[in-house]
Formats: C-alpha cells, structure tokens, sequence
C-alpha cells in the first residue's frame, strides 16, 4: 500500500538490502538442500539456517508486494507439518518488483537473513527471509493455502514468555509456544495467510493508512470501543495492526468503534511500527460505530475549570486554528484555565533562531473569539532557543490562556527561560516568587525537554497554583512486541528525574501553605499507573485525578490499539478532599482518523 511519506514507508516495510545494523548474524554461510519452508523458519524466532543459501524452497505465492523499498512476495508451503510452532510461511525479497503471481507454484533459491525492522538498537524481533533469490515458476493458478484463522479462541491471553536472562532478557532463542503466549502464536504465523472476521477497530486510521482491530472484544473494552491499556502487564493480546496490498485511496477511513465486516485476510507480517501486522490482500467491508465527539459540562459560576490540552505542534502556518478553538469552546466549553502544550513559535519549524510565539497564541485567541468564547489572555515564558525539544527549529512551549471575566493572574515580574520561580511566604500564605515562573530550569531533568511553567491565579478571592507540565516523550522505548521481554522503558529515567522535580516543588508550596490548591497537569508522557505517576504524587503531596474516573473511561492517546493515558491533571489534598472534583477526559481526537491532535484534552472542575 503505497505510502504517503516515502520515508516512512521505507521503515514500515520489513525487508531492503539487509545492513549490518538491521540483520542478525548467526554463522557462516553454508548451503542446504531440500529444505522446506517450514525447516527455514523452526521452531525459535531465529531460523537454524540463518546465513546459509538454501536451495529449492517450494511452495504457493500468496501475496506480492510491489511498491516501496520492500518488494517482494510471500511463499507459503501447501503441505503444513504438524508442529504448531513452525511457521508454513516465508518473504522473499527482490528488491524489485516481483515477477510471479499468486497462485504460481515456485522454487526459490536464496539466503536466509534474519531482518530487524528499525535496525538491532531497537531491540525488535527479527523477519525471517529469503534474499538474493533465483526464482522458477513451476505452474499457475494454484488455489492459495487457506488462511489460518486468528480469533479470540485461537490467541492466548498471556502476552509473551519471560526472556532468558542469559540473553538480556531476549526472547529469540526460546522454543515458541504458541498456545501458550501471544507473540509466540503470532511468531508461528509469520508470514502465513492468516485470517480475521468482523473485527473492530481501535486505532482509527493513520495518515499512513493503517489501522488496529481487535479479535477479542471483551478485552479490556473501553465504553466507547476501545481496548484500555491499564498496566504493564494488561498488554492486550487482541490487538493487531492492518494494512493493506492495495492502494492507499481504498483504505476504509475508520474510527474507534467502528467494524470491518466479514474477512480481512493476507499474509502476517512485522514492521517496526507496532510488531505484527495483517498486511491485507482482501479487507473488509467499514461498518460505522457512530461514533461521536464528546462534550463535557460547562462550569457553575462558583466551579474552577482547568483543562490541558497538547495542540500538537500548532503554529502560524496551521490550518487547525479554527478546529482547536471549536474544540475548547464547545466541546471543552471554555474552560476558565488552559494549559496548552506543544505551542510553537511564530514561523514554526523554521530554525532561524525565533523563539517568540506571539503570533502562534494570538491567532488561536481570536479564533476562539471568533467561535463564540471569550477573550483569553495569556501567560508563557520563551524558551532558549533550540534547548526545549520537541520539533526542530519549533521550540514548543506551555502556555496558559485564562478567561479574565473568571480568573485573575497574579504577575510577578522576573521570570525568564533561565530564572527558576520559588515559593515565599506572605501573610502566612505561600506565594510565588515570580510569576510565570520556569520551575528548576538548569535542572538537567529537562535537558532537551519542556521546563515546567508555574503561574500563580486568583479565583473569588481564592489562590490556585497551575504548574503546566511536558515532559520528556517516549521515544528509544523498546515495543511491547520487541524481542526483550519484558521491554525496556529507558526514557522513563528522565521523565523519573522530572516528577521528582515537580513534586519537589509542590512540597515547598504545601510546607508553607498546607492547605494550598496545586494543579500539576499537562502532556506528562507516561500512564496513572507508573512510575513517574508514582513520583509526581509522592506522599499524598498530588492526586491523578483521571483516577476518579472508571479504568474503562482512563484514557487520552489511543496508540498501537492501546488506550493509554498520558495527559494527566493532579491535584493537592485540599482539592481532592474538596468532594466536588469532576474530571471528564474529553475525547474529540484520539479516536478519530481525522483528529486535529493526537491527545484528548482533560478537564477538572472544583469549588476552590
């Protein structure tokens, strides 16, 4: 299915010239005779001929890929042996377009390579494949092996087996068991003609015309068709990943909730972008779920609404202005205070050194106007150039936008992208020193990443601190599918070092005012239940408030089939004793194909 971006396509597709860096070097090439496929692929993740030309491996073309950097065709043996771990099915790459058909009955000849899509430091499983082949057609139009068929009775509830420590924890050398663990039922498919049926999707379409289904629709279910990922070991075994062989244009658009009717079928392949993947020949037929934007309540006139909101990347040039301020003024129903995250500056990815973002926030403001909601004013602190992360040349920031006919900023002058805001005490009360204020700048927790924005508010006479957080993304994790189990979190280290920061922080307020309202909120890049979640709300100091809401409803990013959640707003004791706190994770975007962010935005209400 050819690709929009050719970049991304090149690294979605799990063949090319294989380099040292993306193929598993086992021994020295050697040469096999009379060898069939399912020989080739064995019983491991790694075939026993890894390195080795083998000759005359026959079988059935499935399936051919003709475009991208991945062409090729899967071979597919018509006479199965009777050991479920081993695969009946292999890629073979030609590097150009392919000249046999499905249905030929073909030999090949060729080397056994072991691919890692995304290269070895991505820690994925490896592609079994035949390259460099010399291929003879020996007949056509023979029937295609019939699929195998992947159902919610079929795939193990346990995820994948625990890695053998003498191997860094990898799983390629374990013998597979595939009624036992879902990777490994996968695994023994690889490359197979596999099978699914009236599946529904829980990842809505991509740019790159890809989509998620589940074959198990209890699963973890979300109340709006979702599969919710709720711990580390609630991987969702359900889930698989569809593309499809023919062109893009066809691709069904769909969202969550929606069901591909009747069968998906095509062979079963893995690529760097969330593991094993239907790569579809025959899809089925998009039955819409209905699903709908949500809109949460507005706010009494003695309710505080704060919200958080990751506008992804929203610059000048963006033609989202009018969507975004749709969103906050209906379907957020202006919340009194927004923090917004991933605010870029005046020309965007331009790298010449602008880090003002005026323009980017004004635009948005009157776009709100213009939707009906009020006249926002706002707070932020530009970053030093190029030293906040994010896109290059973008420099993303927090912003805070509050309606003034609701809330009062207190300003407190001072606060630059170097100068760290504290905490004094006035009259008894706790105070910021600067406002808005950077919390810890030099800290080297936010080295190349979003330093905390702290801002200091007044509401009917009540003092409410807001620190606007971004922390560090999840990027050089390993995957759930990769090939290290359990998978290593390495970016979670920063993210780690920066709660603590945070919740340092909010314990210099609460030490001075026990009795303080403190909002942490923001894009914090990791789940309710993890670590740094666990960090950020320390002793009691803070409260994820997305845990008041049932774990079917806990999300508010839908990646890889997973609903996760990674916006969070928590709160201090005296608003969660308050017993008037509402959160409403608001889903207008996660689960649509034609979202204008990535995240759902999140709102509290509570009487300070």
């Amino acid at each position: 299915m050819p690709s929009r971006s050719s970049a991304r396509l090149a690294a979605l597709t799990v063949a090319a010239v294989c380099s040292a860096a993306s193929a598993v070097v086992l021994t020295s090439p050697a040469h096999a005779d009379s060898v069939r496929v399912h020989d080739v692929q064995g019983t491991t993740r790694i075939s026993p001929f890894a390195g080795q030309k083998v000759t005359d491996v026959a079988g059935i073309v499935t399936a051919t890929r003709t475009y991208g950097s991945s062409k090729g065709f899967w071979l597919q043996d018509p006479a199965p042996d009777d050991d479920p771990a081993t695969s009946e099915g292999v890629f073979v790459f030609t590097s150009s377009a392919p000249k046999v058909a499905v249905g030929d009955s073909v030999k090949v000849t060729g080397t056994v390579t072991e691919y890692v899509p995304g290269g070895a430091s991505s820690g994925n499983q490896s592609v079994t494949e035949i390259t460099k082949p010399t291929v003879t057609t020996v007949s056509a139009g023979n029937p295609v092996p019939a699929p195998a068929v992947v159902d919610e009775d079929a795939v193990p509830d346990a995820y994948a087996p625990a890695g053998d420590a003498a191997a860094n924890n990898s799983i390629n050398g374990l013998t597979l068991d595939p009624s036992a663990y879902a990777l490994d039922l996968y695994e023994s498919l690889e490359g197979m003609n596999v099978q699914v049926e009236d599946v529904r999707v829980v990842t809505a379409t991509d740019p790159y015309s890809e989509l998620w289904v589940t074959v198990k629709p209890h699963e973890h279910q979300s109340r709006r068709g979702g599969t919710v990922y709720g711990s580390y070991d609630s991987q969702n075994t359900g889930r698989l990943q569809v593309q499809s062989l023919g062109p893009t244009a066809d691709f069904p658009k769909a969202n969550v909730g929606d069901t591909l009717r009747g069968t998906t079928t095509g062979p079963l392949d893995f690529n760097q972008y969330g593991g094993y993947t239907l790569v579809a020949n025959t899809l089925g037929t998009l039955d819409s779920g209905g699903l709908e934007r949500e809109t949460t309540q507005r706010q009494s006139s003695r309710e505080l609404a704060v919200a958080t909101y990751n506008v992804e990347n929203l610059d000048p040039s963006d033609a989202t202005f009018d969507q975004h301020a749709s969103a906050i003024v209906n379907n957020l129903q202006s919340p009194d205070i927004v923090s917004l995250e991933e605010i870029q500056d005046n020309n965007g990815a331009k790298n010449d050194g602008t880090v003002d973002a005026s323009e980017t926030v004004t635009k948005l403001i009157d776009a709100i106007v213009a939707a009906g909601g009020p006249a926002y004013d706002w707070r932020s602190v530009n970053p030093v150039d190029g030293q906040d992360g994010g896109e290059p040349g973008g420099n993303i920031r927090q912003v805070f936008l509050f309606n003034p006919e609701r809330v009062s900023f207190v300003d407190r002058a001072g606060g630059d992208s170097t100068t760290a805001t504290g905490v004094a005490k006035e009259h008894g009360k706790a105070r910021l020193t600067v406002s808005p204020g950077r919390i810890d700048p030099a800290n080297a927790a936010w080295n190349n990443s979003r330093k905390p924005l702290a801002g200091e508010f007044a509401f009917r006479g009540k003092t409410v601190f807001v620190i606007a957080n971004h922390f560090n993304s999840k990027g050089g994790d390993q995957g759930l599918a990769s090939q290290y189990q359990p998978p290593v979190r390495s970016s979670e280290i920063q993210r780690h070092a920066q709660a603590t920061a945070v919740n340092a922080f909010v314990k210099d307020i609460l030490s001075v005012q026990k009795n303080a309202d403190v909002i942490a909120l923001g894009d914090i890049n990791d789940f309710e239940f993890s670590g740094t979640a666990r960090i950020l709300e320390g002793d009691g100091e803070l409260w994820s408030a997305i845990k008041s809401l049932p774990k079917s409803e806990r999300y508010s990013y839908d990646y890889q089939g997973n609903q996760q959640v990674l916006d969070q707003i928590l709160v201090s004791p005296s608003i969660r004793r308050g017993c008037d706190l509402e959160y409403d994770s608001v889903h207008v975007n996660a689960e649509f194909h034609d979202q204008i962010s990535d995240h759902d935005p999140q709102v509290l209400r509570f009487r300070p």
